[in-house]
């Protein structure tokens, strides 16, 4: 823990307002809270949203793991992890079972999350009817009245333009019967690992000033029509040439020794412990080691 710095970096008061505002995002799931977003040692729009819920709610027995796009060696996933470990001293960890608070940035990891463990996303863009109304004072107006009709008709125009629906990512969901929320740019693969699901998910957006949650074991559903479902990505036949695991999200690459398109798990951790080996930023020291 660095000496000139508060444990964590944000001083008590910040920290106990960013609590205040988790407290009411669990309490209405899905629901937009406003918060006094903190000036931080990152640009805004680099994850200080999920970097201040991790630092108002991180204490010295916590095993933190941080990950951007599925990669624990990625330079926004390394730069976070060493200013949390500098003002902290935590235990930093690649294995998704070994953490209790998981930090990331456009994905949900491979491995289902326990009960005990903590999920912070990073979102650049928490409301997800701005596409369709840029007036924020308006967004709220039709939160508060379940109104919902613009993103239905958006994903209608979806289907009748290009034959179904086209948001590669970011596709937005009905949390607990009652708001539509977006769940943060994780692929559409994604989606479903929010519902149900065991862990408390965290969801801050610093440059927009917003929190969110998705508590444990609550309702998430992908928006969609009945003649339309929802659907994933589709990997069916493939599997990582690494590993072998097959049913995961993929990066799809070029070869550059055979031309040819290969697959790789995109959780890097995953295909890693798959293989018996680990990578990470365990030291902290900005290094990635299979």
């Amino acid at each position: 823990m660095h000496p000139l710095y508060n444990f964590a970096f944000l001083d008590e008061g910040s920290k106990r307002e960013i609590r205040r505002a988790i407290l009411k995002g669990i309490a209405i799931p899905g629901y937009q809270v406003p918060f006094a977003s903190r000036e931080l040692p990152i640009g805004r729009g680099w994850g200080t949203g999920g970097l201040q819920i991790t630092l108002a709610l991180i204490g010295s027995d916590d095993v933190l793991k941080v990950i951007d796009q599925g990669h624990d060696g990625s330079v926004n996933a390394i730069s976070i992890k060493k200013l949390i470990h500098a003002t902290t001293g935590v235990a930093v960890t690649s294995d998704t079972s070994e953490a209790t608070l998981i930090q990331s940035r456009h994905r949900i990891p491979e491995v289902q999350l326990a009960e005990e463990q903590l999920l912070v996303l990073q979102v650049p863009t928490p409301e997800p009817l701005r596409s369709i109304e840029p007036r924020e004072q308006a967004t709220r107006r039709l939160h508060a009245e379940a109104d919902y009709t613009g993103a239905w008709l958006q994903l209608f125009e979806q289907i009748v333009r290009y034959g179904s629906a086209i948001t590669g990512a970011d596709h937005p969901v009905l949390v607990n019967g009652r708001y539509v929320m977006a769940p943060s740019p994780i692929p559409r693969f994604d989606n479903h690992k929010l519902h149900q699901a065991a862990q408390l998910t965290l969801l801050g957006a610093g440059r927009e000033k917003k929190i969110y949650a998705v508590p444990p074991y609550t309702d998430v559903v992908s928006l969609d029509f009945e003649d339309y479902p929802f659907a994933a990505e589709d990997f069916e036949g493939i599997h990582c040439e690494l590993c072998g695991a097959s049913g995961v999200f993929f990066d799809e690459l070029l070869d550059e020794d055979t031309g040819e398109t290969v697959y790789r798990c995109n959780d890097t951790s995953f295909c890693a412990g798959r293989r018996g080996k680990r990578i990470g930023q365990e030291s902290c020291q900005g290094r990635s080691h299979a």
